[in-house]
């Protein structure tokens, strides 16, 4: 289920998201890099889409044509993953 970064609300409207929607229960701008599948502090700017241009506010929104709206269940299957994949590989240098 996709929901707001800033509140938590989730709605099933939310597949599609417009430039310039808002979220109904606190107004927060949708569109936006911490609302988006490819948003990783980990990445360079931020953004593992290697094309996307520079968004300086993550929390603003942005005209980004890359923007795909994270699913909360997405996000935790893959956090799931990299601690997966983390266990695994400090597993290798266990003595």
């Amino acid at each position: 289920m996709k929901s707001c970064y800033k509140c938590g609300y989730s709605d099933e409207n939310f597949s599609k998201v417009g430039f310039r929607e808002e979220c109904p229960k606190c107004f927060a701008d949708l569109h936006v890099c911490v609302n988006c599948v490819f948003y990783d502090k980990a990445y360079n700017n931020e953004c593992r889409e290697t094309q996307a241009e520079l968004v300086k506010d993550k929390e603003k929104a942005n005209l980004c044509e890359y923007f795909r709206f994270k699913d909360k269940d997405t996000e935790n299957f893959d956090a799931k993953k990299r601690n997966e994949a983390k266990k695994t590989f400090d597993s290798l240098f266990r003595d």
